[in-house]
């Protein structure tokens, strides 16, 4: 019985959300007494890149190269991976949460009669059944749902497992499939793509600004604290609105969704809609000089006080700690 992991990968390196991803899926491996194979698709990747997926639990990668497969197609990506699926006769197919990702979980799990659960963020309670606990209500909240399929596709969400690297070296197999030409009927026209030492959805730390910086020529400190941190920058939709920011760094409901193991909120009041999209963040920390702001009831830790005395003196002592 193995489980399969989808792998995506950025700027030929596998995404450390899918590495969370094949971990997660090692650990449903032990809990099914199965193995643990993945798919990698595309020529943007190395074959020592894919087998070193063997450190965190993958035992065979199977890599789909030809590259048709580079534009991540939604349906041929999803006959891709129901195909890999039937091949290595997976019974769960794992996969860490992405915009592709959101777009072919159930178009899979169509594919193999499977149940789907999305968001999941823990291991699976396999003792009566097979249990998984997922994020709802823009997490939140949690929901226990049963799988009562024997095939299960199942989406992670970031940091749902500990991204622990071990030993080992998986086996990097090619996969010649064909796909259906009406699978690839829908072109990519161009791609956009954000620029930045660390890209915000890969970020494990993450510095954010709104409206409380007043313009966006103070962004130079918002900037630097991010680089001091080796963080990644976001804004609010406010200020992607006003073009202070670039709308690929608005986090929120209606822009990116994130959970890195840091977010710093700078001059963010914590509107709904904007918390619906980073409370899955490990540690949150806000800084506003309104004390009634609801982000502090948010946040797990806050400073009262004005973002232009606040944020230098923090980024000095962090230098200083450092």
């Amino acid at each position: 019985m193995s489980v399969l992991v989808f792998v995506e990968s950025d700027g030929g390196k596998v995404k450390n959300s899918s590495l969370e991803a094949v971990v997660y899926g090692r650990e449903v491996a032990k809990l099914t007494s199965g193995s643990v194979v993945a798919l990698a698709m595309g020529d943007g990747v190395s074959a020592d890149g894919l087998a070193s997926l063997g450190k965190y639990g993958a035992e065979k990668v199977f890599h789909a190269s030809d590259s048709k497969f580079n534009e991540a197609n939604i349906n041929a990506t999803s006959s891709l991976v129901a195909s890999v699926a039937k091949e290595s006769a997976a019974q769960t197919v794992v996969m860490a949460r992405s915009s592709l990702v959101d777009a072919i979980a159930s178009r899979v799990a169509i594919k193999l009669g499977a149940g789907v659960a999305a968001n999941v963020v823990a291991v699976p309670d396999v003792s009566a059944g097979f249990v998984v606990k997922r994020g709802v209500y823009t997490s939140k909240a949690f929901a226990n749902v049963s799988i009562p399929q024997s095939a299960r596709v199942l989406t992670i969400a970031k940091n749902a497992v500990g991204l622990e690297a071990g030993e080992g070296t998986a086996e990097v197999v090619d996969f010649n499939t064909t796909i259906d030409d009406t699978d690839f009927t829908v072109k990519r026209v161009s791609v956009e793509k954000a620029e930045g030492d660390v890209l915000l959805p890969e970020a494990d730390m993450v510095v954010s600004a709104g409206r409380g910086l007043k313009g966006p020529e103070n962004w130079g400190m918002i900037e630097s604290l991010a680089k001091t941190l080796g963080a990644a920058t976001a804004c609010s939709k406010p200020v992607s609105d006003m073009d202070w920011r670039p709308h690929h760094e608005h986090v929120g409901q209606t822009g990116i969704k994130i959970s890195p193991n840091l977010y710093i909120a700078v001059g963010i009041s914590g509107a709904i809609q904007h918390l619906a999209g980073v409370n899955s963040s490990k540690v949150i920390v806000a800084i506003n000089k309104d004390p009634e702001a609801p982000f502090f009831k948010a946040a797990d830790y806050g400073v009262v006080g004005d973002a232009f005395e606040v944020v230098p003196k923090l980024e000095e002592a962090l230098k200083a700690a450092l």
